[in-house]
């Protein structure tokens, strides 16, 4: 019978897991990990799977996903029975809330763009830039 690696604490978790210690109990508040085991002095034990899932959640973040989400494919991940198409639904949405945001910042930059063009910046007074903030 094979061992099995020993739990670890927080802190070996996070860094294995690449999450801050306070992300970690984060993260165990939202119930993402489940139930996680305590020594007999009260301090959190985090298996294997513990850490593994950590990190599917850190790699869930890194990709800018919600919490709420994030909960969700974590369900998914967990749940062999799973459709991928449900998986696949949550990625969908991302991605088009991601185009949303990269559209509205690319407008924001063309509008700053076109209002730096007709700036002079010199000793003048007069700023289209802020005639503009202003509504003028």
């Amino acid at each position: 019978m094979p061992l099995q690696p020993e739990p670890v604490n927080i802190g070996e978790a996070a860094r294995q897991s690449g999450v801050s210690a306070k992300m970690l109990r984060h993260y165990e508040s939202l119930g993402l990990l489940g139930a996680v085991s305590r020594s007999e002095g009260g301090y959190r034990l985090y298996s294997p799977a513990d850490v593994h899932t950590l990190r599917f959640i850190k790699r869930c973040r890194d990709l800018g996903f919600s919490m709420a989400e994030i909960a969700e494919l974590v369900g998914l991940w967990q749940n062999r029975k799973r459709a991928s198409s449900s998986v696949k639904r949550i990625a969908q949405k991302h991605v088009d809330e991601l185009n949303a945001r990269i559209e509205a910042m690319q407008s924001m930059q063309r509008a700053l763009s076109t209002l730096l063009d007709c700036c002079h910046g010199d000793d003048r007074p007069d700023c289209p830039i802020l005639d503009d903030l202003a509504g003028s």
